[in-house]
């Protein structure tokens, strides 16, 4: 009898279906890595032949060995990854770290903070290796890395200050809610963490974006005068024009919209520019413009807004589960707050369920491409578009011969098959 109440109780529960979706999550991520490798390497030494004028033989095989080797790295990153999970959840490593903690300085908000603190710098000197294998060895062997090992170590070390003067002080003030504001917390919680975002929204491009990158005003009057026709033709106004020297750490190419409000800004990379003509470089803004001008970037926000209050109210409830916390490897604290402890057992146990979201959202995100593709068709020319994304394939080494399920199941940008045919169809 107490057996089967064993089997059927809560915590019992929800550490197996913890272990079934962390098996089936990893299962189909080994699976669908395999394929993807698989079959980029099937395709590696013909072009396809829609791209056969364009893609060099040479280039086309950079690509596939550049696939193959992040999909190997990412099996890497996957079995480690499960490996930390499963240690500081059922293996009750959190758990270890909890209490020791608790030992040394007393259940109170030092405590917590001081535990939040450590999972996050034991999580990151676990993740160094590969981080560093990833950007020293594979991103170096395909000629994309330009960081030197100093630049490297100087940029870890702002990334660790902003991400304690930021993180901490949002750290506390939430731990202090879920002490002070009663059963409803989660919901102030949520307002303070979406305040945030929004302020960070407004103050990164002026005040963190420099502190890693120099961005100088765009000074090829030539091209600010189309890029800012542009602007116009199509209803927008940005606070400035940007180049940022991406040259300094990647040769990746890529231009994107930054900011909020008043606040945004328009940032090329100094290799976008260096490589694409001044009409390719156009259509490729207006691809950006597409994105706001499709209010995809709002409905982001929105949908941001409410899967974080799903989240924080979940959190708000499973906060006062014993259950919680004993079916993902945890004691909790008798006689101390047990809020950092749930904040990060949610942290961890989120991505294992939510992986069967994948799908959903790159199929979402995917749709909002192919809407900002059509939208720089009809603002500016339709083969000065292809032609950009054709070098920026080239140049990042992205795979035109992606496995067609890898694809659906990750990619948030379409193929660049499926990509450029549509472009080609709206041009005609």
């Amino acid at each position: 009898m107490s057996d089967s109440i064993y089997l059927y109780s809560p915590s019992w529960i929800l550490t197996a279906a913890f272990a079934l979706a962390l098996t089936i999550s990893t299962t189909l991520k080994v699976w669908l890595g395999i394929r993807q490798a698989r079959h980029v390497a099937l395709h590696r030494n013909y072009v396809p032949k829609a791209f056969s004028q364009n893609v060099p033989l040479s280039a086309h095989r950079k690509a596939a060995d550049y696939t193959i080797a992040k999909a190997r790295a990412g099996m890497l990153e996957l079995a480690m990854g499960v490996i930390v999970l499963v240690a500081w959840t059922l293996l009750g490593g959190l758990s270890a770290l909890n209490s020791s903690l608790i030992q040394w300085l007393g259940g109170g908000m030092i405590q917590q903070i001081a535990l939040l603190t450590s999972f996050v710098l034991v999580s990151g000197l676990l993740d160094l290796p590969l981080t560093l294998y990833q950007t020293f060895v594979i991103e170096e062997r395909f000629g994309f890395n330009k960081m030197t090992l100093r630049l490297w170590l100087i940029d870890l070390s702002k990334s660790c200050v902003i991400g304690g003067l930021v993180g901490l002080p949002i750290a506390a003030l939430i731990l202090w809610l879920m002490g002070a504001a009663g059963n409803q917390w989660w919901l102030w919680a949520w307002c303070v963490w979406m305040g945030f975002n929004l302020l960070l929204l407004l103050i990164y491009p002026a005040f963190i974006a420099p502190l890693f990158n120099k961005f100088t005003p765009l000074d090829d009057e030539l091209l600010k005068a189309r890029v800012t026709a542009l602007m116009q033709r199509c209803g927008f106004s940005a606070k400035g024009l940007f180049v940022m020297d991406g040259s300094k750490r990647s040769a990746h190419a890529n231009a994107y919209f930054t900011g909020f409000g008043a606040a945004k800004r328009v940032v090329f990379y100094d290799t976008l520019l260096s490589r694409l003509s001044a009409a390719e470089v156009d259509a490729v803004l207006a691809h950006e413009l597409g994105h706001f001008r499709h209010w995809h970037i709002g409905k982001r926000i929105l949908m941001m807004f409410g899967l974080s209050l799903l989240c924080f109210s979940l959190v708000g409830w499973l906060a006062n589960q014993v259950w919680f916390y004993q079916g993902l490897g945890v004691d909790p604290n008798l006689n101390a707050p047990n809020d950092g402890l749930a904040l990060l057992l949610f942290m961890l146990s989120l991505p294992v369920f939510g992986f069967f979201l994948t799908p959903i959202l790159a199929a979402l995100s995917r749709r909002h491409e192919f809407e900002a593709d059509a939208y720089a068709v009809a603002k500016t020319s339709g083969p000065d578009l292809y032609t950009a994304l054709l070098k920026l394939y080239e140049d990042n080494a992205t795979t035109l011969t992606p496995d067609p399920f890898y694809a659906k199941v990750y990619y948030s940008h379409p193929p660049a098959s499926e990509r450029l045919a549509r472009i080609a169809l709206q041009t005609l």
